[in-house]
């Protein structure tokens, strides 16, 4: 218990140094693996399963809020595809070359392991990735749904390569997999019988762990894949959304161990560094990729920057080709260490951009060249309130009840704004007026055609993050009307005050004030109003 405290106390302390200096708290964990390290503390086997249930109920948790359509729209599949290969090429010609030159580790190294270092580099981590995603509330967006798509793409990619150097093919049992699909309505049936609270949160746990990953990993295939596989085939029930909140404290808790057990791995000497050093200055190559690729593919610049700069990393996936390397004879074993750091300094270096860079890319895309409206995306074409007074900003539960009581009780008009097509449509059939866009983009906010009868903007989007940068975009917009967010905390309450917002609402409090207003008509024998939604999904 004694190793166990101090691991803990580690991380605390620096997970809370880097939220004090303003960074993501995952700066903090990477560092206090590196600090373990360096304080010789028993290496502890634990987090070596923290660190996969995490990852594991990362990936069901992907798979819950998956749409399988968007694997086949072009700017997904051919841009990982294209990405892998072009990456590999060009990775291995520039190993090549720091080898001519004498680069320390490189020099003498033949054109095969090059390829295979290149290789290992071409990944984006689905674990960074996501959590960046998920901490903007930006998931669901259109750069958020790319990068994730393209993300699954390598995972499909690794399991493939995985399978094909392993020296074995999967079990002849792996093709009963397919009985999981007939087998999932029944899962999805006792589901629904199940319940809230622990129970449905050991329902996921026990999907993503059982029938996903150790029956994958049984028949020979990546455990990873089949937490990925079950998210998917239960992705239809209607309560996959809760499920997925339910589950998402206890991903964030397990992912700790996953990014504390990379600094873990061990720590660099002067010409290991060196190496990491020069493999983290070809980070900028592999983004500007990206974004080349998707903009050739038809998205907007602001949109191709957001999903390049969130893939610009190296992937924990870069250590197991490199562990494969090792056992074949094809690498030594101080090349593990390397990726590892490698890996890590891509984390820091992602983590300072992403989390800092917002808007500093909403402002670049906006001077450099657009794309023209023929070759536009069509979810990114302008969008138009017309004579709207009231704009909500995220079209939830919470966005819809708000429209709905503005609309239908105060006889305003009203226009919602959500980047989900399908909700976008759904609630179109429903008769509101409701367009496509991101809240989160400056250049929406440009080029929406409103007129001066837009006078309040209503920040309903779950992620607090998510309606701090809208606020920031309306603001940079020219917008001078009112603002109203909901929040979920007092502490966002008061920073949204601090900040100019007109008026924060607590979703929980204002629940209580609704259902006292509601019991009171009631006790007075007066007719009920309209109530607004619970607010548990926002």
């Amino acid at each position: 218990m004694e190793v166990v405290a101090v691991y803990l106390a580690v991380t605390l302390v620096l997970g809370f140094a880097a939220v004090l200096l303003k960074l993501p708290p995952l700066v903090g964990f990477l560092a206090a693996g590196f600090v373990l390290n360096w304080m010789h503390e028993p290496y502890l086997p634990a987090i070596d399963t923290i660190a996969d249930l995490g990852v594991t109920l990362l990936l069901f948790g992907i798979g819950l809020k998956l749409d399988l359509r968007m694997l086949i729209r072009r700017e997904v599949w051919l841009t990982a595809t294209s990405h892998l290969v072009l990456s590999v090429a060009f990775g291995t010609g520039v190993l090549w070359a720091a080898s001519l030159v004498g680069l320390p580790m490189i020099t003498g190294q033949s054109v095969q392991t090059f390829a295979l270092l290149a290789f290992a580099l071409s990944f984006s981590s689905t674990v960074f990735v996501v959590k960046v995603l998920e901490e903007r509330g930006e998931s669901h967006s259109l750069y958020g749904r790319v990068a994730i798509g393209i993300l699954v793409i390598q995972d499909i990619a690794a399991v493939v390569f995985l399978t094909a150097t392993s020296g074995h093919l999967p079990s002849p049992w792996a093709l009963a997999l397919v009985l999981l699909w007939p087998a999932s309505r029944v899962l999805r049936w006792a589901w629904s019988r199940i319940g809230h609270g622990e129970m449905q949160s050991l329902f996921g746990v026990v999907m993503a762990l059982v029938p996903g990953y150790w029956l994958f990993s049984a028949v020979g295939l990546k455990g990873d894949l089949g937490a990925l596989v079950m998210g998917i085939l239960l992705a239809s029930h209607p309560a996959a959304s809760e499920l997925a909140r339910s589950l998402f404290h206890i991903k964030e808790l397990l992912l700790v161990g996953f990014f504390v057990s990379i600094g873990l791995t061990g720590l660099p000497d002067l010409p290991i560094l060196e190496i990491a050093l020069f493999m983290v200055l070809l980070l900028p190559f592999k983004g500007a990729l990206y974004v080349a690729l998707m903009w050739l593919l038809r998205l907007r610049l602001r949109t191709s920057l957001l999903a390049g700069l969130s893939l610009m990393n190296y992937s924990e996936f870069g250590l197991i080709v490199v562990a494969m390397g090792v056992e074949a004879g094809l690498l030594g074993s101080t090349w593990l260490v390397e990726i590892s750091i490698a890996v890590a300094l891509s984390f820091v270096v992602a983590a300072l951009l992403n989390g800092r860079g917002h808007l500093m890319v909403e402002k670049l895309a906006l001077r450099l060249p657009k794309q023209p409206l023929s070759r536009m995306h069509p979810e990114e074409l302008p969008a138009d309130a017309g004579d709207a007074e009231v704009v909500v900003l995220g079209m939830g539960r919470v966005g819809v009840a708000a429209y709905d009581r503005m609309r239908d009780v105060h006889g305003l008009r009203v226009v919602g704004v959500d980047y989900d097509d399908a909700r976008v449509r759904t609630h179109r059939a429903e008769g509101r007026d409701v367009v496509l866009g991101d809240a989160t983009d400056l250049d929406f906010w440009n080029r929406l055609r409103r007129s001066d009868s837009v006078r309040t903007a209503v920040l309903a989007m779950h992620e607090h993050g998510a309606n701090v940068t809208a606020l920031d975009c309306l603001r940079e917009s020219g917008y001078d009307g009112k603002v109203a967010t909901v929040a979920r905390y007092q502490d966002e309450v008061t920073w949204a005050r601090e900040h100019g917002v007109d008026e924060a609402f607590n979703v929980y409090a204002g629940a209580g004030a609704e259902l006292a207003d509601q019991a009171n008509r009631l006790a007075r024998g007066r007719p009920l109003l309209p109530a607004p939604d619970t607010p548990q999904e926002l």
